[in-house]
């Protein structure tokens, strides 16, 4: 039986991975056309977390080849997405290198800075460098719903943490 739950936790171990590059090749945004403002970035909430949590599951050499295959799968100017989930990664890692008593209030609190300055700096390049039309209301948006939807991912999220820790 123990043998098993070893298997299962490596096994378990490698799907923050899958799911990073899943949502990186499938192009899922998460947006409605009637509902715009339901968008949000799930993949924001995958990096921040498992950096936060475990960062030995996403290295950064994977989460920056994720936002190479991101931006070649949207068709964005390649390296604006790698620099987003850098940024972000660092965030996470400041987190961590700072927090005594993990928290998932606490990380969400956190996570709010985290995604309003790199979704703005994601939006930003884009206008400066790239001369895309910036939207306020769905930059607004799309932050608040990832900020509100971090503590469910997160409740899912340390589930499978506490599966890939149990068989260690």
């Amino acid at each position: 039986m123990t043998s098993f739950v070893k298997i299962f936790s490596s096994f378990a171990n490698i799907i923050p991975l899958l799911i990073l590059f899943f949502l990186s090749f499938g192009e899922m945004s998460f947006s409605y056309d009637k509902y715009s403002y339901l968008s949000f970035n799930i993949i924001h909430i995958v990096i921040f977390y498992w950096v936060l949590k475990n960062p030995e599951i996403l290295g950064y050499g994977f989460i920056f080849l994720a936002g190479i295959v991101n931006d070649v799968v949207l068709g964005q100017p390649i390296g604006v997405s790698p620099f987003t989930f850098l940024i972000l990664s660092g965030f996470a890692s400041y987190t961590r290198y700072l927090t005594v008593v993990p928290s998932l209030i606490y990380d969400w609190l956190v996570f709010l800075p985290s995604i309003a300055v790199t979704n703005s700096l994601y939006y930003y390049i884009l206008k400066i460098f790239f001369n895309f039309d910036i939207n306020y209301f769905a930059l607004a948006s799309n932050t608040a719903m990832t900020f509100i939807l971090y503590p469910i991912f997160g409740f899912l999220f340390g589930l499978l943490l506490m599966l890939i820790n149990k068989g260690k």
